[in-house]
């Protein structure tokens, strides 16, 4: 049954109530208060929170801190009856604009955080050079007067000059035309902002998907032949799917173009490839002409269809095959599957040819699946999920929370197997401040050696604790094993959730 409590401060805090989210019929460990702060960040108001909604705060209590970036803080406090108390303090800001600017420009403090997290890299100002936000903005009116001089452009080809009407139908026309333009191009805006920090993870994985969706883009146009009446709207979805494939496939080249170029020399590395798509752009265009200068495909409507669906489908089969011989010597969280899968099962992680008993790079770029996405790769992690979900999910007692919290003192993370999917292998990760991309390395580990020896005892705490043995005796043997191989381990490409951490205060 769902419970609510309300708590009152003696300091001006506001009180209001919070319900447990959580229903059914298992017994929830926590007691659920709910607070609205002015001051989150004040240390005072924290400790005299905690005094004052639980009478007393001796050494018998033991305090966790999950912190949101919105400001959010609960604050998990286990009592000497290990009693599980949870403070939900929601962050109201009194910072006032101006005080805001006095903050260094490069941190953009009045910027709204939505908007920042859109236009802005993700981690800025750390993750980008002192350069970059001085050029972005000299970037943006010269990009602006640019695209202004090209729709003007348009409206002077379609410039007849012969009389009034004329002249009005043919801007009308070449607003028409430039409108469309404007339609595709909020799908590169969209791609962009929402998706940008993905790339460098996967670039295989998004640069295939986006030869899908270009053609899918590619099915409106030759739909327009046969609706001319709607041919605004078909060329405008079909020019929307190949922006949106555009915004996909550049950002991602660039990452495999810099993975070329290992001498730091990516801009002859660019260079050579334009030479590359211009070859190949000049021989395919001249192709094309002969097909349309062939009757039995020009005069029909269905061959030439069929012989467009024909020559894109080999076109995405070798764009698979490109693909698949990239060798990344980076590890993302599909390659740091496949190796640790393969350490924990053999002790070795993925061998290539000329090497039988060491780690390679081609073998796992070989066996990584570029199609499918992490979320549906087995076992199933969940990154970044509040302890309130973990201990619930796991269906811990209250007894035994304070034993799980000091399981993982060494750690910089909380991993918890979910016990609500008996059919299906499924863990929980919480990361505590300061963790790093090693970090999630030793996560992926522990998941994987409690997956392939799940069933070896019925105490769920048993094969916590030897899970956390296991690995630290045999995570470092697999970095020193990845690292003879060639692989980059000193910058791993998994990348810590940031929008939620834990701090240990005690």
């Amino acid at each position: 049954m769902a419970m609510a409590f309300s708590l009152q401060f003696n300091n001006p805090i506001s009180t209001f109530s919070c319900s447990n989210l959580y229903n059914g019929t298992r017994t929830q460990p926590f007691k659920f208060l709910c607070t609205s702060s002015p001051q989150s960040d004040s240390s005072n108001t924290k400790e005299e929170a905690i005094q004052d909604s639980s009478g007393e705060n001796d050494k018998g209590y033991m305090i966790l801190v999950e912190k949101y970036r919105n400001g959010t803080l609960k604050r998990y406090v286990i009592d000497n009856d290990s009693e599980m108390k949870m403070f939900l303090e929601e962050h109201v800001p009194t910072t006032s604009r101006s005080q805001d600017l006095n903050i260094s420009g490069m941190e953009l403090s009045w910027l709204p955080k939505v908007i920042k997290d859109f236009v802005l890299p993700s981690g800025f100002p750390d993750t980008v050079s002192d350069d970059y936000l001085d050029y972005m903005l000299l970037q943006f009116p010269t990009n602006v007067t640019g695209w202004i001089c090209h729709t003007l452009a348009v409206g002077v080809g379609s410039f007849s000059g012969t009389s009034a009407a004329a002249s009005a139908a043919a801007s009308a026309a070449a607003i028409r035309w430039v409108s469309k333009d404007g339609i595709g191009a909020l799908g590169r805006f969209f791609i962009g902002g929402r998706f940008g920090n993905l790339f460098d993870d996967d670039p295989k994985q998004w640069r295939m998907y986006a030869d899908f969706i270009g053609s899918a883009g590619s099915i409106f146009d030759l739909c327009t032949p046969l609706y001319p009446s709607y041919f605004l709207p078909l060329a405008s979805l079909g020019n929307l799917a190949k922006a949106v494939a555009r915004g996909l496939k550049d950002p991602s080249f660039r990452v495999i173009q810099n993975h070329f170029a290992i001498a730091g020399n990516l801009g002859d590395v660019a260079a050579k490839e334009e030479v590359w798509e211009v070859a190949a752009e000049l021989l395919g265009l001249s192709l094309g002409i002969l097909a349309l200068d062939t009757p039995r495909i020009s005069k029909s409507y269905p061959t030439l269809a069929l012989t467009w669906l024909s020559v894109r489908i080999l076109h995405l089969w070798f764009r698979y095959q490109s693909l698949s011989v990239l060798q990344f010597n980076t590890i993302n969280l599909k390659r740091a599957r496949i190796l640790v899968n393969s350490h924990v099962l053999h002790c070795t992680v993925p061998v290539r040819p000329v090497t039988p008993c060491g780690p390679g790079i081609s073998e796992c770029n070989r066996m990584e699946s570029i199609l499918l996405w992490e979320r549906f790769l087995r076992p199933q992690i969940i990154f970044e999920i509040s302890l309130e979900e973990m201990i619930n999910g796991g269906k811990y007692r209250s007894t035994q929370i304070k034993k799980l919290f000091h399981m993982y003192k060494e750690e910089k993370y909380f991993l918890a197997v979910n016990q609500q999917m008996p059919t299906d292998f499924q863990v929980f990760v919480s990361f505590k401040e300061g963790a790093t991309s090693l970090s999630m390395f030793r996560s992926v580990w522990q998941t994987y050696w409690l997956y392939q020896n799940w069933g070896w005892s019925d105490n769920i705490f048993d094969r916590l604790e030897q899970s956390l043995v296991e690995l630290r005796d045999r995570f470092p043997d697999l970095l020193q094993q990845l690292t003879d191989a060639g692989w980059d381990t000193n910058n791993l490409s998994l990348k810590v959730p940031k929008e939620m951490s834990i701090n240990e205060l005690s």
